[in-house]
């Protein structure tokens, strides 16, 4: 739907004054306004825009899930799906969605700042700027749970950088359409310093570090947003289910054919158990 990101944050603004909160003076944040595209080189994006996929991203896996990532890689080379969930329409979660694989958009409240995104499904990360600890149980989202605070790093009055730390995410995850693993314990903590380029106001930062037990140490990447000087941009539908002919079942991932039939996504794949069919033919 179209605008519909923008009738969004109007509708927030609407709830927040509905509710007797004191308004807050914008000028004193970045202008965080607009559509933000990912900026990568083309093709499939990696997590680290600045290395190429797969191995050449040089993530510091540990010695077990360097074993992992390697039967991913030949999962895919043997037409399978390998572990990024995206292909069955799962979304791919924190931290990969920063990767914008469709534009985002930023709205900025007083005590929380929403980060919008239209992959696979409208996934809305809220990051808490309200000066809350963290929660003594938390239900785990694939957005996860993000507790963030606003800094002037530069003393003139105005906020400059959003500090974010994010907990509590769901798995099962990947960093990119490779398949590079995250621990399977789920423990993911996700620190990111979100800010405007000072010498170009059209270019966001964000500098992610992830810390998870699949690494060896934290892994840190640069990722950077372009603004869209449309001033009315255009928001397209993103619906991963619509002709999605990727079919799980079970552990194992099927296609489905043209012509409507379940057909194997690799060599030699078993077909799923029909148990509950009755296979006599009339």
């Amino acid at each position: 739907m179209r605008d519909r990101h923008a009738i969004a944050a109007v509708l927030l603004v609407s709830a927040l004054c509905a509710s007797g909160a004191q308004a807050f003076d914008d000028a004193t944040y970045p202008d965080l306004k607009g559509q933000w595209i990912r900026v990568s080189p083309p093709g499939q994006p990696a997590f680290d825009p600045g290395k190429p996929r797969g191995w050449a991203q040089q993530a510091p896996l540990t010695p077990e899930y360097r074993a992992v990532f390697a039967a991913n890689l030949a999962d895919l080379a043997a037409g399978g799906e390998g572990l990024w969930p995206g292909h069955d329409c799962r979304p791919p979660g924190m931290p990969a969605m920063m990767t914008a694989y469709e534009p985002l958009e930023i709205i900025v409240l007083p005590e929380i700042t929403y980060i919008l995104i239209d992959h696979i499904h409208e996934s809305h990360r809220r990051i808490y700027t309200d000066g809350r600890d963290w929660p003594q149980e938390a239900e785990p989202a694939y957005t996860g749970y993000s507790i963030g605070k606003w800094r002037d790093e530069d003393g003139d009055g105005r906020y400059d950088v959003l500090e974010a730390e994010t907990r509590h995410i769901k798995g099962p995850r990947a960093y990119d359409a490779t398949g590079l693993p995250l621990h399977r314990d789920d423990q993911t903590v996700v620190k990111e310093r979100i800010y405007l380029d000072k010498a170009n106001p059209s270019a966001l930062r964000d500098e992610i570090t992830v810390i998870d037990n699949a690494l060896t140490r934290p892994w840190v990447v640069t990722k950077t947003y372009r603004r869209n000087p449309n001033p009315r941009p255009e928001w397209q539908e993103y619906v991963c289910a619509e002709s999605n002919n990727h079919v799980r079942i079970g552990k194992e991932s099927y296609f489905m054919s043209a012509d409507g039939y379940l057909m194997p996504a690799k060599k030699d794949q078993p077909p799923p158990d029909l148990r509950y069919f009755n296979r006599t033919r009339k």
